[in-house]
């Protein structure tokens, strides 16, 4: 018996969202098509949460987030969707890049963007640390259409005379497990272009991890070994049983990053309660 939630031990029953791709965008080359389908047909709510990630807040007020150059820490957030984390981290003093397939998604969140950063909702604070974040020292805020496997945006994040030194953080909460598995590795690689040098950080809220390795997706299921074997082992995260991905933990550091941290959050989406990590990565140390 296979399950879609955590021990709900119900049969697994495809999703509106499984059934969209398996229609029609089985390929890695028709996602895109299939991610803006659902966007220009106003389908977004099939995985929109509502609001920020309430273990990337507790994560980021816990301490000062380091940057280079004495500028405000630079953010991209792939996959950003209506935009929740990206003016979250804006709020909190962090230039931000939202990235999407989708034009219509884009101007959505800038819409979303437009009116959170003129009277922003509390869900974007911890509780009681809203003051600790004053109107004048919030980030910019930048949507972008574009596809994260190819380069021709990375030039929309840098000002005049600069030149594209990656990001101090990136966030994936939701992108990975939207995926094709045959992509992860794509995945990993870029994430190693992207991201700065140390002290940069690559933070992944690591969701699904309740989910059978053998359903379909999106989302498709993720375990700890597979953001490990993608991003320090130098694998595909192609596994398809809990046993291999486990030791999938045990491969020597190949691949272009280092964990350094892995903790369960005290707070994070009710659909990842009991089960999600924050993984925290950055270039590796030769």
């Amino acid at each position: 018996m296979t399950s879609n939630t955590p021990n709900s031990g119900e049969p697994f029953v495809p999703t509106k969202l499984i059934k969209h791709f398996q229609a029609n965008h089985t390929t890695r080359d028709a996602q895109t098509s299939g991610w803006s389908a659902l966007w220009d047909s106003q389908q977004n709510d099939l995985w929109d949460r509502g609001k920020p990630s309430p273990a990337l807040i507790d994560l980021i007020e816990s301490a000062p987030w380091p940057s280079r150059e004495q500028r405000r820490p630079k953010a991209l957030v792939p996959g950003c969707g209506k935009g929740y984390d990206v003016v979250m981290l804006a709020l909190h003093g962090f230039d931000v890049y939202g990235l999407d397939v989708s034009p219509t998604g884009v101007e959505t969140a800038r819409a979303y963007a437009a009116k959170q950063l003129d009277a922003p909702l509390a869900h974007n604070y911890g509780e009681g640390n809203r003051e600790k974040y004053p109107k004048d020292q919030r980030g910019e805020v930048t949507f972008m259409a574009g596809d994260f496997f190819k380069r021709d945006w990375e030039g929309k994040c840098v000002r005049e005379g600069e030149t594209f030194e990656g990001f101090d953080l990136i966030y994936d909460y939701t992108f990975l497990c939207a995926l094709l598995p045959e992509m992860r590795r794509d995945w990993g690689r870029r994430m190693g272009e992207l991201l700065g040098p140390q002290p940069a950080k690559l933070v992944c809220l690591e969701f699904p991890l309740y989910k059978d390795l053998k359903l379909p997706g999106p989302p498709w299921a993720l375990r700890e070994g597979i953001y490990y074997d993608v991003l320090a082992g130098g694998g595909t995260g192609v596994f398809d049983n809990d046993e291999a991905a486990q030791s999938a933990l045990q491969r020597p550091n190949k691949g272009p990053l280092e964990r350094v941290a892995r903790i369960r959050p005290s707070r994070t989406y009710p659909q990842g309660e009991g089960t999600d990590h924050l993984g925290i990565w950055q270039v590796k140390s030769w």
